[in-house]
């Protein structure tokens, strides 16, 4: 599973080099990567509360922060109430956990730590016993919200990590914010993935995205489809720059960590890119077939409605494409 750091695969914005005067656009930092918004509207109204989302998401979920509600449930604090952005996090988790056959599942966090993608608990030398050892803490099923909305771990040792649906969620929460100040056409992107409502006024059409090209050096990233991307969200995962090598043993570790095994290793996919309602339901998605690999997730997409999914995939030395019949109609020639 990945972590809340920098982003497994990017996206590249394709619109217009002078934007109208009605086009705003803010960026910064946020959740330890950079995000760019583009709206029309009123630039006071809609930015007021941005920098609160941000915090709120933080403080809610960052794993990174010892005082947030997640940091506090980890380490043994029973007391903690879900809020309701908490509550709407493990419900979606949970369908996905579920859909999937536990592919996809946030309670890898002291496995993500054990491999040096998380705050703590780095472990030096990581053999197959210590990872077996370390499984038994590894179970959506072993979560819950109590009635009265109290975090229940049936194991207390279960370490929770939302961060491979922290950053979609968090998108979402923006689109939010956005549209409660009246703003109908925005684009939010964070760490690479997005959420577009509305359109390209300045344009007239879908707001245009691209596929970042796996084979591009990070220095010069380019793209490999353009996707015209309207009142959906978008978000991707990938392997291929973000890994670790153990310099005692020389083992090469990747992001996406399989809970059925506990081992973090390359599936068949390279990169994963989902379309759907909301980012947060594509960011878990994507995350959830980099697990699978290519042909589990061929069956889950089957049965997924409202999930579209383009995957790129090694099958010997080639590398080959797997789309879905929804996903075709966003790309644009």
């Amino acid at each position: 599973m990945k972590s809340l750091l920098p982003l497994l695969i990017a996206f590249i914005f394709l619109g217009c080099e002078e934007p109208a005067p009605q086009l705003h656009i803010l960026e910064g930092e946020a959740l330890g990567t950079s995000y760019h918004v583009k709206f029309y509207g009123e630039v006071d109204s809609a930015t007021v509360k941005f920098d609160s989302v941000i915090n709120t998401i933080n403080a809610t979920f960052s794993t990174y922060i010892p005082n947030s509600r997640i940091s506090k449930i980890n380490h043994g604090d029973s007391t903690i109430v879900a809020n309701a952005m908490f509550k709407e996090v493990m419900a979606l988790s949970k369908t996905v956990y579920q859909n999937s056959g536990g592919y996809y599942d946030p309670t890898v966090g002291k496995l993500v730590n054990a491999y040096g993608f998380g705050p703590e608990g780095k472990i030096e030398e990581l053999d197959s016993i210590t990872v077996d050892s370390l499984k038994q803490f590894v179970g959506l099923d072993k979560v819950g919200i109590s009635a009265n909305g109290l975090v229940v771990k049936d194991i207390p040792g279960v370490y929770l990590d939302f961060n491979s649906i922290a950053k979609g969620y968090c998108i979402d929460r923006i689109g939010k914010m956005l549209e409660d100040n009246g703003v109908t056409d925005y684009l939010v992107e964070l760490g690479g993935e997005l959420l577009a409502r509305g359109k390209n006024l300045d344009r007239d059409q879908a707001w245009a995205v691209g596929i970042e090209n796996i084979d591009a050096p990070v220095d010069d990233r380019s793209y490999t489809r353009v996707v015209a991307l309207q009142d959906m969200g978008m978000a991707g995962s990938g392997n291929y720059r973000k890994y670790r090598i153990d310099p005692a043993t020389g083992n090469k570790y990747v992001h996406t960590i399989n809970p059925l095994t506990g081992k973090a290793e390359k599936s068949d996919i390279l990169s994963s890119t989902v379309i759907a309602s909301t980012c947060a339901e594509a960011d878990a998605y994507a995350t959830t077939f980099m697990a699978m690999g290519i042909e589990r997730s061929k069956k889950l997409l089957q049965k997924l409605e409202g999930v579209e999914a383009y995957l790129m995939y090694a099958e010997g030395n080639e590398t080959n494409i797997y789309m879905t019949p929804g996903f075709k109609k966003y790309l644009k020639d």
